[in-house]
């Protein structure tokens, strides 16, 4: 009888809250956790027992010792950034989040890195405990039902919305998005606003982009899009481009403007 060429796991290698396991190709590994307050947590896998034992350790350490804050972390530890995050949000506030979340009186911070911490409103709390933020390109976003969805969107912008131009924080800090500092300029597909006419551009990318027309409001602007939408479609086109919705006015309103708005030539029939 062949005897198995898999590597028993050595109990005796066994230290507090180290507990050996094995990969689907028989090669082991260790995890590390630990029970707390009756909550189990988990404080992630390593190669080595010595390294699991150490992550455990320096999430004991973190419980017990209150003089460990947010700004404590380094590249020493064996423990990840985002459990040392959750380990102090459970050790001063109560609650473990799987993301790294520390709660604050009246917002809370979402740890991104050691070196960027965004601010939201306690309001978000439920959606960002379970939903984690990553950046790319300096873009922030979420993984949601399979897609990725910019933390942009959950105020109404488009992904592709400009600072400056789209929105702007209040208090110049371009990490804080509590609702109340941050200021919406636009949210409508195909507009922005010309400081040069002082007025709102309208346009749409047809082979490049075309100016639909220059108007008073983003409102105005944003229905004349809708009106090239329109008028393109009329003209044979097949590209699906995305009207605006406009919920600001009755639909009564919403057909009188764009009955009296004037739109470039070339989008004519």
């Amino acid at each position: 009888m062949k005897s198995s060429s898999k590597k028993p796991v050595n109990q005796s290698d066994h230290q507090a809250g180290v507990y050996p396991s094995r990969k689907k190709n028989g090669e082991i590994y260790y995890r590390s956790s630990m029970t707390v307050r009756s909550k189990h947590i988990s404080l992630g896998s390593f190669d080595t027992a010595t390294e699991a034992h150490k992550a455990y350790l320096e999430g004991k350490r973190i419980l017990e010792n209150k003089s460990i804050d947010i700004l404590g972390y380094n590249k020493k530890y064996s423990l990840g950034y985002d459990k040392f995050i959750s380990l102090l949000n459970f050790r001063d506030n109560g609650y473990y989040f799987a993301t790294p979340i520390y709660m604050r009186q009246r917002l809370f911070y979402y740890c991104l890195t050691p070196k960027e911490t965004l601010k939201f409103d306690l309001d978000d709390l439920f959606y960002y405990s379970s939903h984690r933020i990553s950046k790319r390109g300096g873009h922030l976003f979420v993984a949601d039902y399979g897609s990725q969805i910019s933390v942009r969107s959950r105020f109404g912008l488009k992904p592709y919305s400009v600072e400056g131009r789209d929105y702007r924080f209040r208090n110049g800090d371009n990490t804080d998005y509590r609702r109340e500092n941050l200021e919406i300029i636009n949210t409508y597909n195909g507009v922005v606003f010309d400081p040069g006419s002082n007025k709102y551009l309208s346009r749409i990318h047809v082979k490049g982009y075309v100016t639909v027309g220059r108007y008073d409001s983003a409102l105005e602007a944003a229905i004349a899009y809708n009106k090239a939408i329109d008028m393109l479609s009329q003209k044979g086109s097949s590209k699906n481009y995305a009207p605006n919705y406009i919920d600001e006015v009755s639909p009564r309103v919403y057909a009188d403007i764009y009955s009296v708005l004037t739109v470039s030539d070339y989008f004519s029939v």
